[in-house]
């Protein structure tokens, strides 16, 4: 490969010209058989302002926080409280691919790098390690640099990095933001060679960021009138209803409404209504408009709207919160959050089927994630007692006598009206 066309950018040249020059320098590493590819119109963007800000192609990252100085930061960083989330969704990803993972702060500032140890010890040749500075200010175009710059998601491939000792390396971010304020606290980054190189990294980081922003907006303290409504229904027959200061429990038939207006944020009509909450045909219009007149009388004709009906305000809730970790593979966090089955003792249609792909969802997750912890976590819950299928797993990962014990009794008790019909 011929030398980079970078040794053209002496100090004071035209910007606009550099960056013509680094067009061409990126055209030059990244062609296709003899068809160049074109340079991103975000990667130019911030090829532009790498420029503006004095990047040189042969820079490095400083180190700016060392020993107890970057222990003592990292401590107190609101990141520091999901750095358990992050290591649960991307540490194997990220040793198994020989990625890392590594979290900045919203001044691009690297506070953990983690992930395969011959990978940390090739990217510590260019200071991507813990204290260093990988603002895009300070080197360029990178991943957690310019996530926190653009605050959005971003990949960069490769020769799309301004400097060249980063070129070897793909990698993706995605900022986290405070959920109560909206500020950026920091980005959360992959880094690695061409594995990464699928645009399936860029949407697993962004993943990963919504997963610790929810995390964050349930450790958060809450501060009276900051929140909006917030329904629990996890584990208990009757919904309590959070707003506006007030708690209020909610009969069984206004729970059931309740939870299928805020799945629903659309509205629903009378009649779809109807065939969600009822299972006896008979039932009539009059009966259902009843229900929700009683209902709009409790929660104010602020809340729940008619034609079609529906929740004037997002109604939070505890089965959105699991969803969303399941969602985000964070199966420990959606553990924590499931306090049981949703509306356990619901017969209306609708619920029943929410609750079956709920609790399903989050077994089969269990299943596949194979931690003996949270395996038995499930398998000693009043819902898991006799899940054959959870506790068959448990035997796999934790094969002691009385976990045996138990497959074995279950097993008995599902064979055995099977032997008596045939006795």
């Amino acid at each position: 490969m011929t030398d980079h066309p970078w040794v053209a950018l002496e100090p004071g040249a035209d910007p606009a010209e550099r960056v013509r020059i680094l067009q061409r320098a990126h055209e030059t590493f990244t062609e296709v058989g003899t068809v160049p590819r074109p340079v991103r119109g975000v990667v130019a963007d911030s090829w532009r302002r790498s420029v503006r800000a004095g990047v040189r192609p042969d820079d490095t990252a400083s180190i700016e926080l060392t020993d107890s100085d970057l222990g003592a930061y990292r401590a107190e960083h609101p990141l520091a409280r999901v750095m358990p989330l992050f290591r649960e969704l991307m540490g194997t990803f990220a040793s198994d691919g020989r990625h890392l993972l590594a979290v900045c702060d919203v001044h691009g500032r690297l506070l953990w790098v983690e992930g395969h140890e011959s990978t940390r010890r090739q990217a510590g040749q260019m200071n991507f390690v813990p204290g260093a500075r990988w603002a895009e200010s300070a080197v360029g175009t990178n991943a957690p640099g310019t996530a926190v710059a653009m605050n959005r998601p971003v990949q960069v491939f490769a020769a799309e990095h301004f400097t060249r000792r980063v070129q070897p390396w793909t990698c993706a971010a995605a900022p986290v933001h405070d959920p109560r304020t909206g500020r950026v606290l920091g980005a959360v980054d992959i880094t690695g060679g061409d594995g990464l190189a699928h645009p399936h990294s860029l949407g697993f980081v962004q993943a990963v960021a919504r997963a610790a922003e929810s995390q964050l907006a349930l450790l958060a303290p809450e501060r009276p009138g900051a929140r909006g409504p917030e329904l629990a229904v996890l584990g208990r027959d009757e919904a309590l209803l959070t707003t506006g200061g007030r708690r209020i429990r909610l009969s069984r038939r206004h729970s059931e409404i309740l939870v299928l207006l805020s799945r629903h944020p659309e509205g629903l009509t009378g009649q779809e209504l109807l065939c969600a909450l009822y299972e006896d045909e008979s039932v009539t219009p009059v009966t259902l408009r009843a229900e929700l007149a009683r209902l709009r009388q409790v929660l104010g004709p602020e809340l729940l709207a008619s034609r079609p009906y529906r929740l004037t305000t997002p109604l939070e809730s505890d089965v959105a919160v699991v969803e969303r970790q399941l969602a985000a593979g964070a199966v420990t966090y959606a553990l924590t959050a499931y306090a049981g089955p949703l509306l356990p003792a619901s017969q209306a249609p609708a619920v029943v089927r929410h609750r079956r792909r709920l609790a399903d969802g989050l077994r089969a997750a269990l299943i596949a994630r194979r931690d003996p912890d949270l395996l038995a976590n499930w398998a000693h819950a009043p819902w898991g007692e006799d899940d054959l299928d959870v506790w068959r797993a448990l035997a796999t990962a934790r094969p002691t006598a009385a976990v045996r014990a138990r497959v074995s009794a279950l097993e008995s008790e599902l064979a055995a009206p099977n032997g008596w019909e045939n006795s």
